[in-house]
């Protein structure tokens, strides 16, 4: 059967063609990428039906509980430090905690602003779709609020002398200025991983701060819907994009990557070094180098190996580049990986 274009058919026809696929929710690809409005729909759906406020649902007036850790050895690797003991695996758990929380704060500076940027697309298109990404928005600046209130909150309960490196804006800036594709890539990959680390780690540990673990219940449940909507999004750019285009996008997702390893590595580093400072007695130099090798792979972990690991991910990307980029990409996470 041949294809039907737009190009092939008369205004009349291709009219009646739009409004029969209008009233089936269905966009069309004519002008732009098609729209897959029945799952932007279910988004829209979940996300009224789960809406929750930071104060009522989340914190209830609670404070973080320090006698427990706060993130599960499975994120935090500090199981594998059997020099330290009880008390010192739980410090550094809640170091590594705190980070995890700033760090979420900082990725969905640029995830808020790009997915407000894409929502352009639906303006005068599907308005569903255009709901679903408005509510997407609105819920990462809740997030962003969310995470502001518990570094609050855990540095009132902790010593003087953590900092958190990056500067939230600064990175958003560097981020947006790379093409929407490998942004899109980024987020999905963030958004992915938020999934398995609470159901993994997190929602099975019965240890951990029970404050700190319903944060990222809540956390959760509403990233849950924009992991579709950034895979959504990240096919719909994909479309768009000639083979060139898409080769220089490659290039942009292994920078980004990159960047972020960057950051790890010195926050890493930074939190390393607060955490012997607080430990009342002396490291050997073999010890040191032992925590500071394990939190940055702790880091890496979190925030890129176990999003890459994620088979929906990988399947999606390799679908859309060709065996040569995925190689580029294999070889730029290859010292990350191991």
């Amino acid at each position: 059967m041949p294809t039907v274009t737009s190009s092939s058919l008369p205004d009349t026809d291709l009219a009646a063609l739009r409004m029969r696929h209008a009233a089936a929710d269905v966009q069309t690809p004519f002008s732009q990428p098609y729209v897959d409005a029945a799952r932007y729909a279910r988004c829209v759906e979940v996300s009224k039906r789960i809406r929750w406020d930071i104060d009522r649902d989340v914190l209830r007036h609670r404070e973080f509980d320090f006698t427990k850790k706060f993130l599960p050895d499975g994120l935090s690797f500090v199981d594998r430090l059997p020099f330290l003991d009880v008390i010192e695996q739980r410090l550094l758990s809640q170091i590594q905690g705190r980070s995890y929380a700033n760090i979420f704060g900082l990725v969905e500076r640029f995830i808020g602003a790009k997915m407000l940027d894409v929502s352009r697309d639906h303006w005068l298109g599907n308005q569903i779709a255009l709901e679903a990404l408005v509510r997407f928005t609105d819920e990462e600046l809740k997030h962003q609020e969310l995470f502001r209130r518990i570094e609050t909150m855990i540095g009132a309960g902790m010593p003087a002398g953590y900092t958190f490196e990056p500067r939230p804006d600064d990175v958003a800036s560097v981020v947006l200025g790379k093409s929407t594709w490998s942004v899109l890539a980024l987020t999905c990959l963030i958004e992915l991983f938020t999934q398995a680390h609470y159901r993994a780690s997190i929602e099975p540990d019965i240890e951990l701060s029970r404050l700190f673990k319903e944060v990222f219940l809540f956390h959760w449940k509403e990233e849950s819907q924009h992991a579709i909507l950034d895979e959504l999004e990240w096919l719909r750019e994909n479309a768009k994009l000639t083979p060139q285009a898409r080769d220089e996008a490659v290039d942009d997702l292994i920078a980004l990557v990159g960047a972020v390893d960057e950051i790890l590595q010195d926050q890493s580093a930074a939190d390393t070094r607060y955490f012997i400072g607080l430990c009342d007695r002396p490291f050997t130099d073999i010890e040191i180098e032992t925590v500071t090798t394990t939190v940055l792979a702790a880091y890496r972990f979190q925030y890129i190996v176990s999003g890459v690991q994620i088979p929906r991910f990988g399947e999606t990307l390799n679908a859309m580049i060709s065996p040569a980029q995925a190689l580029r990409i294999g070889a730029a996470l290859a010292p990350i990986m191991g």
